[in-house]
């Protein structure tokens, strides 16, 4: 008698936990693309990562085999803003699709950080050594030439002096994201994102989106995805419980919020949590009969 092998076929998720499982594996631009499979399960990430190779190979086959990493950068540069045309979207600039890496690359247009992910791998693709700056704000890319390190800016791919990254940052301490008194040297946000933070970022974006919109259901796939990448940040943890909560899920808003609480007795919310928390094991509850 012969039994059929099954093969199950990853869910999203699942999919993206291996993506995120060990900081030494993690591709980037394969992660960042299959964040869009909450909103597009059937989407190809193979083929998002195959459109990028063969953009990276069209301008690989024009550089000369001994080009320097300076004549590299203004040749992707030119290639990336000017030939293919990606710019940031400033007329729809909080749409969700512009932190879809398959929609960036379709359309040509998207935020720093989905524009720096595209960039960062065609240029890795050509032997620069580049890295993104989860600068305040604003996202970046770094990239370490002969002559010294150049802070670029993807949404507009100018390079950036000190006194115009200055401006980025007091403008970002005006708008209330950094305190006033926080004269910090502007190098110690300069420093390399590595992937698990720039992914992290792409999901916080996608996460203020859909709650300033109360989509419930949309914030709680990017929340899944959060503590999957971020199992030791409990806040996430409190997040999820929270949007659980208002989706109705009351057990498992309750154990989301409990383990915040185990996590962090004395957080400033600790309190209002607590009485949360009593109020979803109630709900909890069986009926009685």
């Amino acid at each position: 008698m012969s039994h059929s092998l099954r093969l199950h076929a990853p869910t999203p998720l699942e999919y993206f936990a291996t993506l995120v499982g060990d900081d030494a594996g993690l591709n980037l631009l394969e992660a960042a693309a299959a964040i869009a499979q909450d909103e597009f399960p059937a989407l190809d990430v193979q083929a998002v990562l195959a459109e990028v190779d063969s953009l990276a190979e069209r301008l690989r086959q024009r550089l000369p085999a001994d080009a320097s990493a300076g004549h590299k950068l203004r040749s992707l540069t030119r290639y990336f803003h000017q030939e293919l045309g990606f710019a940031g979207n400033i007329n729809n600039y909080y749409e969700r699709g512009n932190s879809y890496i398959h929609h960036v690359l379709a359309t040509r247009r998207g935020i720093p950080i989905s524009l720096a992910v595209i960039f960062l791998e065609l240029a890795t693709q050509l032997g620069l050594r580049a890295q993104g700056v989860s600068f305040p704000g604003h996202f970046l890319v770094k990239l370490r030439l002969a002559e010294g390190e150049v802070v670029m800016d993807p949404f507009t791919g100018h390079s950036l002096s000190r006194e115009r990254l200055d401006e980025f940052l007091q403008t970002f301490r005006q708008s209330g994201g950094l305190p006033d008194d926080a004269e910090l040297p502007i190098e110690l946000f300069l420093q390399a994102a590595p992937p698990r933070q720039i992914l992290a970022r792409m999901l916080r974006n996608l996460k203020e989106i859909h709650r300033a919109a109360e989509d419930w259901p949309r914030l709680l796939a990017v929340q899944q995805r959060l503590v999957l990448l971020l199992p030791q940040d409990a806040s996430e943890r409190r997040d999820r419980g929270l949007v659980l909560e208002a989706l109705g899920h009351w057990p498992a808003a309750a154990a989301d919020l409990a383990h915040y609480l185990e996590q962090d007795a004395l957080a400033p919310d600790a309190q209002n949590l607590r009485q949360r928390l009593a109020q979803l094991r109630r709900r909890g509850e069986p009926p009685l009969h």
